[in-house]
Parts: structure tokens; sequence; C-alpha cells
């Protein structure tokens, strides 16, 4: 089942977004096993192999790996809304700690909870996520309907 966050990508786009996400973890400051287990990379991916990424390979298509790219994809076009001129701003919010996540920052929710983080990162920062996640559409649109 393809949704809006797991879109289906050719190999050229799944090689952008591959390049585009290394970008966005080395903005961020992440390791190597910190991108293995942001994006669930699978086991026979290790350490050594993140390199391959920033040039010459595309992140496996897997299920896990598709839905975590297209959280982290909503996660940066959330922050390029809240800091639309100060790209600095948006590695640092990620990494300052936030009383919404009992003052952890957003990439240690993002990484130590998995996917469940990610979703929560991507509802503090985007309400009409937030919005789809509680239900409240459905209830809108009953009554709209």
């Amino acid at each position: 089942m393809t949704t809006a966050l797991t879109p289906v990508l050719n190999p050229e786009e799944r090689l952008a977004a591959t390049r585009h996400v290394m970008a966005l973890c080395h903005d961020w400051g992440l390791g190597a096993s910190d991108i293995l287990t942001l994006l669930a990379l699978p086991d026979s991916v290790k350490p050594r192999h993140i390199p391959r990424f920033v040039e010459q390979e595309a992140f496996p298509d897997e299920v896990a790996v598709n839905r975590r790219l297209g959280y982290l994809a909503r996660i940066e076009h959330a922050l390029g809304t809240y800091f639309p001129r100060n790209p600095e701003m948006r590695a640092l919010w990620v990494k300052r700690g936030n009383r919404k996540f009992g003052r952890r920052p957003p990439i240690t929710v993002m990484i130590e909870d998995g996917e469940t983080g990610l979703a929560a990162v991507l509802a503090h920062l985007d309400c009409t996520f937030a919005w789809d996640q509680t239900g409240s559409r459905t209830e809108y649109d009953e009554r709209k309907g």
C-alpha cells in the first residue's frame, strides 16, 4: 500500500532521495550507526557501507526504510516552514533539548524511539499530520459529508 509517507520512486529518484537524506543526516551530525538506526536499514548494511549511499548506491527499497524516508522528508519540509530563512536553525532545532520530548533533542527521539519517535517529531512540527493521526480529519469529513 502506498501512502503519502511511502512514495513509489523510480531508481533515479531513489538515488536522489538517498543523497538528499544523507546530506540531511550530515547536517544533523549523525554518525553511521545513528543513520542505520534512524532509517531502520537491514542488518546486511553495516556502518562501513554508509559512505556508499553518499555517492553511488540508493537505500534499500524496503517498506520500513521507505516509511522512514517519508517521515524525514516531511520533517525537513516542516522545518523549512518554521525556519524559512535560516537553515542553520533547522539543524540546531533538531539537536536542542525540547520540553515536548522530556528535554531530549528531537534527533535523539527519532533515533531512540524509532518510527514512533519520527511520528512524534513530525506531529510536533506539522499540525496537519497530527490532525490526521488523531482522527480529527475523519470526524471532520463525516460532519462535512
